[in-house]
């Protein structure tokens, strides 16, 4: 093991799954071979197939892998919405936050090819999208109903107001990044269109003021 626990095969699948996604990434799935992928790790293709069964299965890993950083958010959306931080801002530090991840560039470009592929690997696609954003949805929701029920927001349906946000915040942004290839916004664009997506979120959700 190393210092931090993590076994030697362990630490080989993550290293020939950083090494696939990158390669994946550059040059696509069909342009991949497991090859370039075990030259990238620094190991044989023997042991590439030793830990993978095969490119497809590595692919898979990979996908699933970025799924895992809904943990992170939906960590942010359950401290950002408690009724606390609610009032102190939180949902428009949340929705800065969620800007920032979900446009990163090089979870925008495994997107893309998570589409591209999905004719073919289409339990793959499901499963990114159940164990990424529909749980960030959830997640969502459930707080939403809780600020309801609280008084702080007013929500018939928490699940469609959480749709609803979702949808004001990385409509055009994502859309914009999806078609022309790149996220051409810069940092403090994203910001603004965050602020204004909270704006617009509040004015129909909101509590107004009697």
């Amino acid at each position: 093991m190393g210092n931090d626990g993590e076994t030697r095969s362990a630490r080989k699948d993550r290293e020939i799954i950083q090494a696939a996604t990158a390669a994946f990434i550059g040059k696509g799935y069909d342009g991949t071979s497991m090859e370039e992928i075990a030259t990238r790790a620094g190991a044989s293709k023997q042991t590439v197939y030793k830990h993978f069964t095969d490119k497809e299965t590595l692919f898979g890993e990979v996908v699933l892998s970025t799924a895992t950083q809904a943990n992170d958010i939906i960590e942010s959306v359950t401290t950002l919405l408690s009724e606390a931080k609610f009032m102190e801002g939180g949902l428009q530090l949340l929705a800065r936050r969620l800007i920032a991840v979900l446009m990163d560039e090089e979870l925008l470009k495994l997107r893309r090819l998570i589409i591209a592929n999905a004719d073919r690997m289409p339990q793959l696609g499901r499963s990114w999208y159940e164990k990424g954003f529909e749980r960030m949805l959830g997640s969502m929701a459930s707080c939403f109903q809780r600020l309801t029920s609280r008084g702080l927001i007013q929500t018939g349906d928490p699940h469609l107001a959480a749709s609803h946000f979702f949808g004001m915040l990385l409509w055009i942004p994502m859309n914009e990044a999806m078609f022309t290839g790149s996220n051409r916004r810069s940092k403090a664009e994203l910001e603004r269109h965050a602020d204004a997506s909270v704006e617009a979120f509040l004015a129909a959700y909101g509590v107004q003021p009697k």
